[in-house]
């Protein structure tokens, strides 16, 4: 709508016969021509060239979503060109387009670029002027499926098989002059000009683009008054040394004309408003990637730069002003006349400080952040909003599924309703014509295929209109959608339909209610019978719209010429790529009759009383074909004297003029050569009331198309006249009686095999209505309702209209109650929004109440002051039930959500002891600040293990298997914050240990950090191992945290000794000796700074034994016992008597005759909590824990533990 709802403008390329591309779009930014017959540079460039092209001024493209097509109107496969017509107001490549253009895959439509074509009602820009955007919303020239090398190849000259219907032997000459474009014979594209409306004034822009550079490294400026015959280089007028790289013209006047140079130079514009006579050049501060032009105002312009800010220009370009940052890539829109209060409004996606996506509305000149408005209160998806018409576009993605909402008329967002089931992962706006919505959904279980779905008047009920049309993807990865919509006729559409892995073509007259396959000929080009009978055989058509003014696609009609409909494809089972031919219908699509058995570009001229047909071939040709009895036969006409390799043609917008213009290249390395085709000649004379006839509409033989006979006026076949400027195809059209035709199956509703519209299973007639008050009327619907446009009267139109009742009096059933985000996580402190739904019940007269769970509730009297939304904050974290609870006079309902307040945590410690028994559970705990901060969930990793435990626990009890050292890794996840911290564990069979204290001076340079810590401990090892000799890895010290300073010294066996365990434990108590010896010498001391010298000690009191995980060893027990008894004699006596006791007695006292304060941080700011000694753990306390631990043949609990201080909560709001 991306991601997906998506739509909108983009610009396309073509790959030709050699290795260029062409660019789009000949009216608004001037189309682009590029050469067919240049030697390539490189063979793989048809196939690159053209991204790099694109991408050195375009972002990737956004993530599939909500789309619409650029003009609102399906002409054609999505990703398919609209017309043939130039388009004004295009961006550069052919950015605007008529409004047929096509469905694109996630990208955004930049909104109507204004001004109308000749023979356009409504054009559209693709404001991705660069690349393929995926879906609606595009406006510009779509791009097509791939290369034409698909086609089948010539059969033979073209007259073959038609000679009978050529007019005479000789071969007629159509009056031209050829201009070569001296000088740019290396330039290998070119975007073409063409004012219309009786200017004789084409300009032409070429240029070297370098796909290596992937910039443009020379160009011409190329300048014509008399109508193409000759031509004028302005180089000297613009700069000589100035690079060209676009030009643009005003849609609404044709003499204001907008050059770019290529940002890769400089950054700067040259404006004309004499049609490009003189040049005024302007520098900017920022790279242009996109333009959007008013629709009304010719002055006013909206160009999107490479970094993704809006500018705006109320002078034509003349002086930007930065209106917003962070913009999505063309999801702007200037206001719809009629619509929006202000002409100068501008509907844009951006993502705001939040960092989420918003759908934003703001005046050019007013748009600061005081100024914007928000019509969408909520987030929306990324590349999402759409503006066409009457009707504005957003999707919301919650949970993994897309809603999607539509405003009517600029009236609030209600939320779309597609049937129940149909879950859809994709879905593109196609037209948004007559007051109605046709969207392409792709559904849960479709995957290359798409359902059409056609809504009501206001866009929120869709129906379904067609299963299963075929899609495919474009170059650039853009959605293609084989739909066309028939151009001077409303309610008519072909569609290519996917049934048994074939494609076959089909033809509706009513908007999608009933479609059927397309008769084949009676007869081939030779006159000889068709044997194709339906519904095994019949006509196939590909419906790819030209992405090239300057081809006309594989499928064309035209306003003016009602009824006449030119298409290739082919007759058979199914359709097919290879062996096609150019088949007409003069009835709208009733009959058809092969006209060529080859692919032929074929125009209309002079507003469609006439065709002309040009082969579509890479070798040179100098015929082309004119028919002035809609195909029924045709004149061969030579155009120039010396073979062309063609690369395009163009046919004068002002259709007054009746000239034609052929670009090309007389030899791969020849200059630009322009062929001016005058067609006057052709046309004898005016046409008079004699040379017309009427013909009827009707769908086989039915007179009554979409409620109403229509006759149109239309020239007679094979009269050579001239229709001119005042022809206008008289329509006499009269209502029908209503018949089951004219109506569609209404929303909820599906039909059967008897013509019925019966309730699908999951839908309840009665939910209609749900938001129906007592006292107020509500229609009911039939199940059926009349076709939007169809005009029929009387008949079964009473029988199948909705009837207008009182509203029931309901008790509230269906009562629901989620955030405005969909997630049920919420940051404390933050706003939480509650929106409350019901399916049923009188919402005037219902009663709400919401309990948030805190110990607050609200109450409301009716559901007015809920709709948008209840707002609370949470001061506290943790899990709230939520409870809503409905009740009028009827019944009631409740509805239940848990919601977890979170405060964000932002450290987390894992405490772990240094040391562990092999085969003995340890305790593990991660400490997290702040403490109270909800509902936290813990991933745990031990050693090498790829799967993690998962506990909502902050402890965990494990058992090591593995002796060595071993990883240990926490992760906590709270809300949207995910922290992980990560220590290592020694684990033996068996070990020793004993504490150690130090001299009072350590405390005073003891900041009681970790790292401080980890670093004294290294220290302290250190200088063991030079006293003692001993190996540093069978030495560990572990400072503790807080004051006193005091440690644990761990004493480990030497590596693979367990095999050899009665021994080692020996050399073990011979290591302890040694230890011991050296620290009741005082001979273990080390410097902490100059003049700073500590002693290390044995802590007397807590003899550590000898820890070990087998069983039976009675002197260790009996040790243990003793070390019980003694310590707790010794802790009795200190506690009761205060004995004089080294280096304990010294720090009881300080800690009972003064509280002294001590900073936690190495800052010593003042702002860092201040934590006194009686805050911590007694050192009798810490002895009696550590000699439990003993006791139980465990290890230190207390060991590498963060810190034994509060950790302070999440700050109350």
């Amino acid at each position: 709508m991306e991601k997906g709802t998506n739509c909108f403008p983009t610009y396309h390329t073509i790959f030709l016969a050699w290795t260029w591309f062409l660019l789009l779009s000949w009216c608004c930014t001037g189309a682009e021509i590029t050469c067919r017959s240049c030697s390539s540079p490189s063979p793989s460039w048809p196939s690159s060239s053209s991204r790099l092209r694109q991408e050195q001024r375009q972002p990737p493209p956004p993530p599939r979503g909500l789309r619409s097509w650029p003009g609102g109107r399906a002409r054609g496969s999505v990703g398919a060109a609209a017309a043939a017509e130039p388009v004004p107001g295009a961006e550069p490549g052919g950015r605007a387009g008529p409004r047929g253009a096509a469905l694109r895959a996630a990208g955004a439509g930049g909104g109507a670029p204004g001004g109308r074509g000749p023979a356009v009602p409504r054009t559209r820009r693709s404001a991705e002027g660069r690349r393929a955007l995926p879906a609606g919303g595009v406006r510009g020239v779509p791009a097509a499926e791939g290369q034409r090398g698909g086609r089948a190849q010539p059969r033979g000259p073209p007259e073959d098989g038609r000679a009978a219907r050529l007019r005479g032997a000789e071969e007629p000459r159509l009056s031209s002059t050829t201009f070569a474009l001296t000088g740019d014979a290396a330039h290998n594209q070119a975007m073409v000009h063409w004012s219309g409306h009786n200017s004789s004034v084409i300009l032409i822009l070429t240029k070297l683009y370098d796909f290596n550079l992937g910039s443009v490294t020379e160009s011409s400026l190329w300048r014509s008054t008399d109508y193409g015959t000759t031509y004028e280089k302005l180089n000297d007028k613009v700069g000589l040394k100035t690079v060209l790289s676009y030009l643009y013209v005003s849609p609404t006047n044709k003499k204001k004309i907008m050059l770019l140079s290529d940002p890769e130079i400089e950054s700067s514009i040259l404006i004309s408003s004499d049609e490009g006579a003189t040049y005024q050049k302007y520098r900017l501060n920022f790279y242009i990637q996109s333009l959007l032009f008013h629709p009304k105002q010719e002055e006013w312009i909206l160009a999107y730069s490479l970094d993704q800010k809006l500018y705006s220009s109320m002078d034509f370009g003349r002086k930007w002003q930065l209106m917003h940052e962070r913009v999505t890539p063309n999801r702007f829109y200037w206001s719809v006349a009629g619509l929006d209060k202000e002409p100068d409004l501008v509907h844009m996606e951006a993502r705001t400080a939040d960092g989420h996506t918003h759908y934003l509305t703001c005046r050019i000149q007013e748009c600061s952040e005081t100024k914007r408005s928000g019509p969408f209160s909520r987030s929306i998806d990324v590349s999402s909003l759409v503006v066409q018409d009457e009707y504005i576009f957003i999707q919301v993605t919650t949970g993994g599924r897309a809603t999607y909402y539509v405003s009517y008329r600029r009236e609030p967002f209600a939320q779309i309703k597609l049937p129940k089931y149909s879950l859809p992962k994709d879905m593109h706006i196609i037209s948004t014509d007559e007051n109605q919505v046709f969207a392409a959904v792709q559904e849960w279980n479709q995957n290359d295929t798409y359902n059409l779905y056609i809504s009501d008047t206001r866009g929120v009920y869709f129906t379904l209109a067609l299963e299963n049309v075929k899609s495919s993807r474009g170059l650039e990865g853009n959605i293609v959608i084989d739909l066309y919509e028939v151009a001077g006729i409303k309610g008519i559409f072909l569609a290519n339909r996917k049934i048994d892995d074939q494609i076959k073509t089909f033809i509706t007259y009513n908007k999608g209610r009933d479609w059927r396959l397309l008769q084949a000929p009676d007869t081939d080009l030779r006159g000889d019978p068709v044997l194709c009978q339906l519904p095994f055989c019949s006509l196939h058509l590909r419906l790819q719209l030209s992405e090239n003014p300057y081809t006309s696609g594989s499928i064309s009609s035209k306003e003016t010429a009602p009824g006449l409909l030119v298409a290739t494809g082919n007759i058979g089972s199914e359709l097919s790529y290879t062996d096609v031919g150019v088949f007409i219908s003069s009835d709208g699509g009733n009959s058809w009759r092969q006209v060529f058995e080859e692919e032929y570009n074929v125009w209309f001229l002079d507003w469609g009383g006439a065709l002309v047909a040009m082969k579509h071939t890479s070798v040179p040709i100098w015929h082309m074909w004119v028919s002035f009895d809609e195909g029924r036969s045709w004149t061969k006409y030579s155009f120039t004297s010396t073979p062309l390799f063609v690369d395009g043609s163009l046919v004068d917008p002002g259709i007054e003029t009746q000239i034609m213009t052929v670009f090309g290249h007389f030899s791969l390395r020849s200059e630009w050569q322009l062929v001016k085709v005058d067609y006057k000649s052709l046309f004898s004379r005016r046409c008079t009331k004699d040379d017309y006839q009427t013909w009827h509409l009707h769908n086989q033989g039915e007179p009554c198309v979409m409620g109403e006979r229509k006759i149109y006026k239309k020239r007679k076949p094979g009269a050579q006249c001239s229709l001119g400027r005042d022809y206008s195809q008289t329509v006499v059209s009269e209502p029908c009686v209503c018949g089951q035709g004219d109506f569609e199956c209404d929303y909820g509703y599906e039909r059967h095999s008897n013509n019925q519209c019966i309730p699908a299973f999951w839908f309840s007639p009665s939910s209609l209505s749900k938001d129906c008050n007592v006292g107020q009327n509500y229609w009911n619907s039939t199940g059926y309702r009349r076709i939007v446009s169809n005009n029929c009267t009387d008949g079964l139109r009473e029988k199948y209209m909705a009837k207008m009742e009182k509203c029931p009096g309901k008790a509230p059933r269906g009562l629901h109650i989620l955030t405005s985000d969909g997630k049920l996580v919420m940051e404390q402190g933050h706003n939480a929004t509650f929106i409350i739904l019901m399916e049923e019940g009188d919402l005037q007269r219902t009663n709400i109440q919401l309990d948030f769970g805190d110990g607050i509730a609200v109450s409301y009297a009716n559901f007015s002051p809920v709709e948008d939304g209840v707002r609370h904050v949470y001061k506290s974290a943790g899990i709230f039930q939520v409870t809503a609870y409905a009740e009028n006079s009827l019944g009631s309902d409740t509805a239940v959500l848990f919601l977890h307040v979170v405060c964000p945590v932002e450290h987390v410690h894992l405490s772990v002891p240094f040391v562990a028994i092999r085969n003995k559970d340890v305790n593990i705990t991660a400490v997290v600040w702040p403490s109270q901060a909800g509902t936290l969930t813990y991933f745990w990793w031990f050693g090498n293990s790829t799967k993690p435990l998962i506990t909502l626990e902050s402890s965990i009890s494990y058992m090591f298997t593995v002796e060595g050292m071993n990883t240990v890794t926490v992760q906590v996840a709270g809300g949207n914050t995910l922290i992980q911290d990560t220590k290592e564990i020694a684990v033996h069979e068996y070990f020793q240990s004993q504490l150690l204290s130090f001299s009072p001076n350590l405390d005073y340079h003891n900041p009681d950090i970790p790292e401080w810590r980890q670093d004294v401990g290294k220290v302290i090892k250190r200088a063991l191992a030079e006293v003692t000799g001993i190996p540093d890895e069978q030495i560990l010290v572990a400072v503790f945290p807080g004051l006193p300073t005091s440690a644990e010294l761990f004493i480990l066996p030497h590596k693979n000794t367990t095999e050899r365990r009665k021994s080692s434990e020996a050399d073990l108590e011979q290591v302890v000796e040694i230890l011991f010896n050296a620290l009741n010498q005082n001979l273990v001391q080390f410097e902490l700074k100059p003049g700073v010298e500590v002693v290390v000690y044995v802590t007397q009191l807590t003899l550590a034994p000898l820890v070990d995980s087998s069983s039976g060893h009675s002197s260790s027990a009996m040790l243990m016992l003793l070390s019980v008894v003694f310590v707790g004699l010794a802790v009795f006596l200190i506690y009761k008597f205060k004995r004089k006791i080294p280096w304990i007695n010294i720090y009881a006292q300080v800690q009972h005759d003064k509280e002294q304060e001590m900073i936690g941080s190495v800052s010593q700011s003042e702002n860092a909590p201040k934590i006194t000694l009686s805050e911590f753990t007694d050192p009798e306390e810490l002895m009696d824990k550590e000699l439990d631990t003993r006791v139980m043949g465990s290890i230190s609990t207390i060991a590498n533990s963060e810190s034994t201080k509060e950790i302070p909560n999440c700050t109350s709001v």
